[in-house]
């Protein structure tokens, strides 16, 4: 049976960049970009990326209606979700003086501090934008085949702080540790781009595409 897979589409950019990383990886897979309430339904999969501000994605999410889909295929279905994808899992952003976000796990998106020292004292650059080292947390079956240690590639501004410390799956440097990936059940999420990560990103959509996790499906 051929494999559907989502990638939710409400509105953001780059989201064909990552069908395509997707199609790379599961040529055999159906992979639809979509805000088809049915499609996704049926999908077996699901990615939820994106980038920009909290408070437009969540104008976005509500004007395509995805906020019931998001839920219920964190819970049921292998869940993948990039960057943006990340942060509106939390209860609320600093954005904005407070954005309130989908709280589907306690926590919020904080601002990295406009003047943390980098090299020469001088204050690294807001957002954070570029290679970074990924230091795993926790055995997952996503890092399968990816070196702890290894670099993805980055463009935030904002990080997530998880109340649950058992979410997080991965942690990063830059000016102070910050959370870069959190796991739980058939849910993984990134704050880094893998469809912009050469090998490493590759590997961790393969990983995702083959995933099955125990407690879904």
């Amino acid at each position: 049976m051929v494999q559907k897979i989502a990638v939710l589409d409400y509105g953001t950019g780059n989201l064909r960049s990552v069908s395509k990383a997707i199609e790379h990886v599961a040529p055999d897979a159906q992979v639809c970009v979509t805000d088809d309430h049915e499609w996704i339904k049926g999908a077996d999969r699901i990615v939820f990326p994106g980038q920009g501000a909290a408070h437009d994605c969540m104008v976005a999410i509500g004007e395509h209606h995805l906020n019931r889909e998001v839920r219920e295929a964190v819970q049921r279905k292998p869940f993948l979700g990039i960057c943006m994808g990340l942060q509106v899992l939390m209860d609320f952003s600093e954005e904005n003086d407070g954005t309130e976000l989908l709280g589907i796990f306690p926590g919020k998106v904080e601002h990295f501090a406009a003047d943390m020292p980098g090299d020469n004292s001088l204050p690294l650059k807001i957002p954070h934008m570029g290679w970074n080292q990924v230091s795993q947390r926790q055995q997952h079956p996503l890092w399968e085949s990816i070196d702890d240690g290894a670099r993805f590639y980055f463009v935030h501004s904002y990080h997530v702080a998880p109340e649950d410390k058992s979410l997080i799956a991965a942690t990063t440097e830059y000016g102070v540790e910050f959370v870069s990936a959190i796991a739980r059940g058939n849910m993984f999420a990134t704050q880094f781009h893998p469809e912009k990560s050469a090998d490493a990103g590759l590997r961790l959509l393969k990983n995702f595409v083959n995933w099955k996790p125990e407690q879904c499906c």
